[in-house]
């Protein structure tokens, strides 16, 4: 007998960016969809020119600057994570090497 996939329930959710209304579907729930939205809206009209801005041009600079933003989130994150391997490899060192074959004395 052949199993059938759960197929997740998708949510539409309206949202506004740039002034523009946009029905999303979606599978992740309707307030993350809202805050992405709102993220990327926030970043369009941060743009220095971004009244006069056409919507292509105005979400091709936001995608670049999000894309940024990831980026740096991402670059940071190895840099934590070199730091903690630097850190668990010093303290490694600090500890004797562990005895094989010995147990505690009950």
């Amino acid at each position: 007998m052949r199993q059938r996939k759960l197929i997740p329930s998708r949510t539409t959710v309206t949202v506004e960016i740039a002034g523009e209304r946009h029905v999303l579907r979606s599978d992740v729930p309707p307030e993350y969809t809202r805050a992405v939205a709102e993220h990327v809206d926030e970043t369009i009209r941060s743009l220095p020119a971004f009244p006069p801005l056409e919507p292509f041009r105005a979400a091709t600079l936001a995608a670049l600057s999000i894309t940024d933003e990831l980026f740096q989130a991402r670059r940071g994150d190895r840099e934590v994570a070199d730091r903690l391997s630097a850190m668990a490899d010093a303290l490694a060192r600090l500890l004797p090497p562990a005895t094989r074959g010995t147990r505690a004395a009950s």
